[in-house]
């Protein structure tokens, strides 16, 4: 812990399951793991519309909108104020994102832990996949050929 009287810097808040997030970089974070989602979107105090889609990018750029077209969700964090994470009565998050009299809601439909897990199971299981058809091609040119010769 800095006791140092002098130093008025504040450090970066620790936001734990409910909070306000306003750092675009930390929005990427939180957003960028998020997979499948229901969306609901308000403006004003009217649904404006709702579905569900995929999170296919997660960006932060001046020059381009956020769009969600044909179950794709492409989020840019500069459409918006802020995020804030919020929990359902049940436990379930859901991240609204604000900008001037419109709501974005994101609740999520898959989990990343669960989503990571199955990458990883697939990724193994493509190298597994790999080294095999490997080897049998090198069994196959030795078989054709005889010994190779470097």
């Amino acid at each position: 812990m800095n006791h140092d009287p002098f130093n008025t810097r504040v450090p970066p808040p620790c936001i734990v399951d409910t909070g306000i997030v306003v750092n675009k970089q930390d929005m990427l974070r939180v957003l960028g793991d998020l997979g499948r989602v229901r969306y609901v979107h308000w403006y004003g105090n009217q649904l404006h519309s709702e579905g569900d889609g995929y999170i296919m990018e997660v960006f932060a750029d001046p020059n381009r909108s956020t769009l969600i077209a044909n179950h794709g969700i492409y989020l840019n964090v500069c459409s918006f104020d802020c995020l804030e994470l919020q929990q359902a009565p049940d436990s379930q998050s859901y991240f609204d994102l604000i900008q001037e009299g419109q709501v974005l809601r994101l609740i999520p439909l898959s989990n990343p832990l669960q989503d990571r897990a199955a990458r990883q199971i697939e990724t193994s299981t493509l190298e597994a996949v790999l080294r095999e058809v490997i080897s049998a091609k090198l069994d196959a040119e030795i078989d054709d050929e005889g010994p190779l010769l470097f």
